[in-house]
């Protein structure tokens, strides 16, 4: 789904093109250097990362070192769910780095819009996504995968991520789980 709204042009120049995007704390844990270095070798994908660069000397370090590349769009939270959800539903891809902490609820939300997903290789994005989507464990794999992608695979990741959302992060089902599990 394609949300519509009025966009600045000049705030987020990169959406007018097939772009990849992760929404993250930054964080170590969410190897946001290692997709950004992965990015930084290749010109032909423009990368948003969403995130709050600015509460860590991680995130100063990463802005410092990555604001130059004029494909890499470091970009303040959004805490506004229309304007993250459209920027979001534009993408070509949504890179998750997230190694740590169990579902994940940007990976949830970026599979309810059927965006193909590269994740960490971590047992917590692979249950999420029930192994469908293209996993990476450092920057030679997910620069592989972002310069070598088949469009065909990434309709049908999308389709997949789409799917698995629908059928197990609906609050229904979940409101369900829990009621089963209080009443045994």
């Amino acid at each position: 789904m394609l949300y519509k709204m009025q966009i600045n042009i000049q705030e987020y120049p990169f959406y007018k093109t097939p772009y990849a995007i992760t929404v993250c704390r930054i964080e170590p844990e969410n190897n946001t250097h290692l997709i950004l270095e992965a990015f930084s070798y290749q010109t032909s994908i423009p990368l948003a990362v969403i995130g709050n660069w600015k509460n860590s000397s991680y995130g100063l370090e990463l802005l410092q070192k990555y604001k130059q590349f004029n494909h890499i769009h470091l970009v303040d939270p959004i805490y506004d769910s229309e304007r993250i959800n459209f920027l979001r539903s534009h993408a070509l891809l949504y890179i998750h780095g997230h190694s740590a902490g169990g579902t994940n609820p940007s990976l949830v939300e970026a599979m309810f819009l059927g965006l193909p997903i590269f994740a960490f290789d971590c047992i917590y994005n692979r249950h999420t996504t029930e192994n469908q989507c293209i996993y990476w464990s450092n920057v030679d794999e997910l620069y592989n995968y972002i310069t070598q992608y088949n469009k065909l695979k990434l309709d049908i990741i999308s389709k997949n991520m789409k799917s698995i959302a629908s059928k197990r992060y609906l609050w229904n089902t979940i409101v369900s789980k829990y009621e089963s599990l209080f009443n045994s």
